[in-house]
């Protein structure tokens, strides 16, 4: 499983095939926007762990596309801006971009801010024993382990990476496609309909709380406590 999945937009074909390189070398995974109105458009359909964002691009620029996100997600967001531009990184950080590099950056430097913003996003569980709570269900995150109502159940890797990522989406209505690209990956093979299996053995595992996954129809499942 990869470290996450970054949304790089950016006009220039060569920069966007950088970043891509610089990150698949450190287990993220990619998608690439080469304007905002395209990154607008995979936004509606897919969910992103941190979008790269460049602030001067044609038909919706980078400052406009922030506000655009904005309106429905906190999903973090790193300004790419030109050396001189200090108005834009200032204005970009006011309305709610979460960091920026100046270009040109060395690839360390990218690797140290991404992975800096993903982990104020999601801080990092470090006590084996903690554990996130979901009406009757906890995770223990470190020991990828899960209890319904106190007892352990039995799940599988996939099972759990499920249930969790619903459990960080609680609330929101998730596409089959979503769910394959962030659990098992873009490039997994299988279709679709290995969601459908999988969702329909963890609904099994949680017995009479199953229904806590629910089919949204038209769109896929969402997890609601």
């Amino acid at each position: 499983m990869s470290k996450g999945i970054v949304l790089v937009v950016d006009d220039e074909a060569d920069m966007r095939r950088l970043i891509r390189m610089y990150l698949e070398k450190e287990g993220y995974a990619c998608v690439e926007a080469e304007d905002g109105q395209v990154a607008l458009d995979l936004l509606k359909s897919h969910t992103f762990d941190l979008i790269i964002l460049d602030v001067m691009m044609p038909k919706v620029d980078g400052l406009t596309l922030l506000m655009k996100v904005r309106e429905h997600s906190s999903v973090p967001i790193i300004f790419l801006t030109a050396r001189g531009d200090e108005w834009d990184r200032v204005y970009g950080l006011k309305l709610g971009a979460d960091d920026y590099i100046v270009k040109p950056f060395s690839p360390n430097e990218l690797i140290a801010r991404v992975d800096a913003v993903l982990r104020r996003a999601n801080p990092i569980v470090r006590d084996e024993e903690e554990t996130l709570s979901f009406g009757p269900i906890q995770l223990n995150i470190k020991g990828r382990q899960v209890y319904l109502e106190g007892e352990l159940i039995n799940l599988t890797l996939k099972e759990y990476e499920l249930l969790l990522f619903f459990c960080r989406h609680t609330g929101q209505a998730l596409s089959r496609e979503q769910l394959l690209e962030n659990v098992w990956g873009f490039d997994y093979v299988g279709g679709v309909r290995t969601v459908d299996t999988h969702i329909k053995t963890l609904r099994l595992k949680l017995k009479s709380h199953g229904n806590l996954i629910q089919t949204v129809w038209g769109i896929g499942y969402k997890f609601e406590v």
